[in-house]
């Protein structure tokens, strides 16, 4: 278990700052320019980037990049998991916030786009070295 925190730092930083940008009141971001689909976007992005840390931690865990389908499908669903539970807080938590099915997809989209991103230079590495 410690194994894996520790590879994984950088998942946890990143995991920390999307739940706290997440929950933060509307009000408060002041200047950032909005225009309409920016928060999907966003999440878009920020699971995306979610999911390469996830991807990065267990490529440096193992040490290699050895392409296991139990590693993905745990990978999807625990930044899947993460973004229901955003929206979840969203719904009963912060109230201010609103949670919203949207947001949902675009989280997975994100992973998705994450894992493609995986496998895709999983394979490129796989070619160079055959």
């Amino acid at each position: 278990m410690t194994n894996t925190l520790k590879h994984q730092y950088l998942t946890i930083i990143w995991a920390v700052l999307v739940l706290i940008l997440c929950d933060i009141p509307m009000d408060s971001t002041g200047g950032v320019p909005v225009f309409e689909g920016f928060d999907k976007l966003v999440h878009t992005g920020f699971f995306f980037v979610l999911t390469v840390f996830m991807f990065y931690g267990k490529i440096r865990q193992q040490n290699s990049y050895s392409f296991r389908i139990l590693s993905v499908l745990k990978i999807f669903l625990i930044a899947t998991a993460f973004g229901a539970l955003i929206e979840l807080l969203q719904l009963k938590v912060f109230t201010y916030r609103s949670a919203d099915w949207w947001d949902f997809f675009c989280d997975v989209t994100g992973v998705g786009m994450g894992i493609f991103s995986y496998i895709f230079l999983h394979r490129t590495q796989n070619a160079k070295s055959v």
